[in-house]
């Protein structure tokens, strides 16, 4: 609940544990995803570079087989990843 002018009803302590709690979602930004490669089919982990950009499209060899992929990495505020791949054309 809130008053008049925007602060919480809450005691102080719970205002820092929550504050605390929203400092350690921004920190954990995904930085790994694990995939499956369209071409061999394996699935393995690639390294992710949220410095990029929150949206990304990039070409990428499998591990593996060495075909090329298209990876496509959208992070959301919260800094969790989707990652999609395809064979690369």
């Amino acid at each position: 609940m809130r008053d008049d002018e925007g602060d919480d009803e809450r005691p102080d302590w719970e205002r820092e544990e929550r504050v605390e709690e929203d400092a350690e979602g921004d920190s954990s930004i995904q930085t790994e995803a694990d995939v499956t490669c369209p071409s061999c089919g394996e699935t393995m982990s690639i390294t992710l570079d949220p410095d990029s950009g929150a949206n990304q499209e990039y070409v990428e060899d499998c591990q593996v087989c060495c075909r090329p992929w298209r990876v496509r990495v959208s992070y959301d505020r919260t800094g969790a990843a989707e990652v999609w791949v395809e064979q690369a054309q």
